[in-house]
């Protein structure tokens, strides 16, 4: 028998207020394999992810994540989990260091392991400075190691590469693109880019699936509508 899908949506549905941000998207994804999610400014994408890291619950269809349901059994997941999105989920007055050393206690991690992701992605030396002293593309950085520290079955990753220069998306992308070896979901609104990482492809469009396949499949014309 196939192993389970990492990752299963069946009629998704999420409204805020009267407005229906997320209607009947369904997905399969298998473990290890990428998703790339695509679409404009408030097609769902974000919202999707927030459902899957279990910060939003979905008003109407199935959800399962790791073959546990959602949000029934989130509290089964959530160790599981590594979300990087527009917020980096860091204290801003505390330092790096402090901050990896606070999540390292919270998942059971050692914490030589965050002297090990500080040195993966270059920040060692600028470690102890409060984060709300740091640039942009370092707090990125930083926010990667929070993400990865407790190696994390699926990541949920929202614009990942973003404020980061060339010389950091190097350091960073063996941590979070497919050497993990984790299950991703991964926006972006870099369509070329995110073909290029992803097994499988789902479109958004006004909170519908305008289509889910494999990326050579992919029709381009489909995609330019998307952000046309």
């Amino acid at each position: 028998m196939d192993p389970p899908p990492a990752i299963e949506l069946r009629g998704l549905v999420r409204r805020f207020g009267e407005r229906t941000v997320l209607r009947d998207v369904s997905a399969s994804v298998p473990a290890g394999a990428t998703l790339a999610v695509l679409g404009r400014n408030g097609a769902g994408k974000s919202t999707l992810l927030r459902i899957l890291a279990t910060l939003l619950r979905p008003h109407a269809g199935e959800v399962r994540v790791l073959g546990e349901a959602l949000p029934a059994r989130a509290f089964a997941v959530r160790a599981r989990l590594g979300l990087l999105g527009h917020d980096p989920l860091l204290y801003r007055d505390l330092s790096g260091r402090e901050n990896l050393t606070y999540h390292a206690r919270l998942h059971g991690v050692a914490i030589a392991r965050v002297e090990d992701v500080l040195e993966a992605v270059g920040m060692r030396e600028r470690a102890d400075e409060p984060v709300r002293l740091l640039s942009r593309g370092m707090v990125q950085r930083l926010a990667v190691c929070r993400v990865i520290l407790h190696r994390p079955s699926v990541l949920l990753l929202d614009e990942p590469l973003a404020n980061l220069d060339p010389a950091a998306t190097q350091l960073v992308a063996p941590l979070i693109g497919r050497a993990s070896g984790a299950t991703r979901i991964l926006t972006s609104h870099d369509p070329q880019a995110a073909l290029a990482e992803a097994d499988l492809v789902l479109g958004l469009e006004g909170g519908r699936a305008a289509f889910l396949t494999e990326p050579g499949r992919v029709d381009r014309e489909a995609v330019g509508r998307l952000y046309a």
